[in-house]
Formats: C-alpha cells, sequence, structure tokens
C-alpha cells in the first residue's frame, strides 16, 4: 500500500487555498503592494526546504517519512527546528495567503502543520526515538519539534 506523502498534502492545502479564495474569499485584509509581504515567507520556506534536503543527503539518510534513518540529522537547520521541511511547507502556505490577502486561505495554513504534526511527526519521532535512543531525547531536549 502507498502512503500519501507530505508534498501531496502541501499540494492540497495550495489547491484548497486557491479555491477558498476565489470562492469564499471572506474578506481581504491585505492590498497590493502589502501582498506582497507574502514574498518573505515564501522565500524562507523555499530555503527551509532546500537546506533541510541538503542536510539529509549529506548525511546520506532518507528523505521519505516512514522509512528508517540512517542518521540522525542535528545541524544546521535540524538545530533550530526538528522539522524544518514542515516549517518551511507551512510557510510556503503562509506566504501564499499573504500574496492573496484574503482571510478564508489562512485556515488551512493552522490546519497544515496540524494534520502533518498528527500524520506524520509524531510516528517519524516514535521511529527516532527507536533508532536513536538517549541521542534522539538529548536532541529533543534541546530542539523545538516547530519553533
Amino acid at each position: 500500500m502507498r502512503r500519501v506523502l507530505p508534498p501531496t498534502y502541501f499540494l492540497f492545502a495550495l489547491v484548497g487555498m486557491a479555491l477558498l479564495h476565489v470562492l469564499w474569499p471572506l474578506g481581504r485584509y491585505l492590498q497590493f503592494p502589502l501582498t506582497l509581504l507574502g514574498l518573505a515567507p515564501l522565500g524562507l520556506g523555499i530555503l527551509l526546504n532546500v537546506v533541510a534536503d541538503r542536510a539529509f543527503h549529506r548525511h546520506l539518510t532518507t528523505v521519505k517519512p516512514f522509512e528508517r534513518s540512517s542518521a540522525l540529522v542535528t545541524d544546521f537547520p535540524f538545530s533550530v527546528t526538528r522539522n524544518p521541511m514542515y516549517l518551511g511547507m507551512t510557510l510556503l502556505l503562509l506566504g501564499v495567503a499573504l500574496l492573496l490577502g484574503t482571510a478564508s486561505p489562512l485556515v488551512l495554513v493552522v490546519v497544515f502543520p496540524m494534520v502533518i504534526d498528527a500524520r506524520f511527526v509524531r510516528v517519524e519521532e516514535r521511529m527516532l526515538a527507536d533508532a536513536f535512543g538517549a541521542e534522539w531525547q538529548q536532541y529533543r531536549a534541546r530542539v523545538r519539534r516547530w519553533l
């Protein structure tokens, strides 16, 4: 059985945001050019994902959820957040929501990390605890899950 991976959830969230913006905008809170403020979290989200992906490859471990990790990656950006890629995706969604400038897409900026946390983060953290024991526990005590 194939599992639905985080990028699919991210894509559904983007499509959902666009639909909410068009079909149920719930009021505009930002006007152009202030909507361009969305470029900042968008850029940061891209950067976090690229840097985290490179860290996984540098440590020769998997980036895919539910696969056994061969290394516990703790260097930047994992020294700031235990989930830089999920945080990056959330920042991308926030950037898009700001660019759209209407309130309803913001719902998915809140819902997305909650779903990701329940569906992926908790399972991944149990797997890391099993695989890395005390090293994981020390890292977990030192670095926050999200921010």
